[in-house]
């Protein structure tokens, strides 16, 4: 291991775009249809609340709602229904590379976590979606503690619920501001864009060896 970094205790991970794989086409195409939106009306409405669905101060049906209100729909209950279903589809492939490697470090017996910025709905479909989230020793989803990456009090809540300090943790995530205040409360942080770039970058910090840890 690099002199520069203390040793590793353990792992925390985003979920969307680390855990998970692209965005779904098909998911997409299918919020289009049933809102009946243009792409580029869909993604202006979409991102306007976001932040708030993950923060917790809209409930994933408040959030369809704002949505509908704005864009001037007529979303009945079975729609809002269908779109948080659709929403949760869009961010639930997975990453093959990475929960493989998530299957190691249990196996292992290593200390894992989750970080992400998500919202009550989105959480409840993916944990009844995905099992495997159970392995994980403690998971911090923003809405329930009204927080959002990058406020660096949602790092120090995961930290506490890992029973690690910052400097033993390595945080991974796709978003460069959300590493950038990893680093700032101690932890280590790789941003996430490929597979083979993040085992590169693991060997240049020399935590290669807990790609496949005994």
């Amino acid at each position: 291991m690099s002199s520069s970094i203390p040793e590793i205790k353990a792992i925390l991970f985003d979920f969307g775009l680390v855990l998970s794989g692209p965005q779904n086409r098909e998911a997409w195409q299918a919020m289009l249809d049933q809102s009946g939106l243009t792409h580029d009306a869909l993604h202006k409405h979409y991102w306007t609340y976001r932040d708030d669905y993950d923060r917790g101060t809209l409930s994933g049906r408040e959030y369809w709602h704002k949505i509908g209100n704005d864009a001037k729909l007529s979303l009945k209950p079975y729609d809002i229904d269908a779109l948080i279903a659709h929403d949760i589809d869009l961010w639930g492939d997975l990453n093959y590379p990475m929960v493989a490697w998530v299957a190691r470090l249990h196996a292992a017996g290593f200390r894992t976590g989750i970080l992400s910025n998500i919202g009550d709905e989105m959480e409840r479909g993916l944990r009844s979606r995905h099992r495997w989230l159970t392995g994980f020793d403690h998971c911090v989803w923003s809405h329930a503690l009204k927080l959002r990456k990058p406020e660096p009090e949602i790092y120090y809540a995961a930290a506490q619920g890992l029973h690690t300090p910052p400097e033993n943790i390595l945080f991974i995530d796709d978003r460069e501001e959300n590493i950038a205040a990893a680093r700032a409360v101690g932890m280590h942080g790789i941003q996430y864009t490929t597979h083979d770039a993040f085992e590169r970058e693991m060997n240049q910090l020399g935590l290669v060896h807990l790609l496949n840890p005994i």
